[in-house]
């Protein structure tokens, strides 16, 4: 048997001043980043890589899109996976 469970959406993201210029610029970083580490890997990453660089294109037009045309609907990436990276970061500096 499948239970299925219907989450309430988000509320809309309060509006601020230079929200939207601020979004556009977290949108574009992130997968900038992504593609900066897979640049330059230790090993050859063949069609991986490939496929990894594709992604994070792609997912930087579509997270640019959001934060510029649907600025009410766009997260900022920090709130999400910052303390996840800052985590990961503090056990691997011990």
């Amino acid at each position: 048997m499948w239970m299925i469970f219907a989450r309430a959406p988000h509320s809309d993201a309060p509006h601020w001043l230079g929200r939207r210029i601020l979004a556009a610029l977290n949108a574009v970083i992130w997968p900038a980043l992504w593609l900066l580490l897979i640049a330059r890997p230790p090993v050859a990453l063949g069609i991986v890589g490939h496929v990894a660089v594709a992604w994070a294109v792609w997912s930087g037009a579509l997270r640019l899109d959001r934060a510029v045309f649907a600025n009410h609907r766009y997260r900022f990436t920090k709130s999400r996976w910052g303390g996840v990276v800052i985590g990961v970061v503090a056990v691997g500096a011990l």
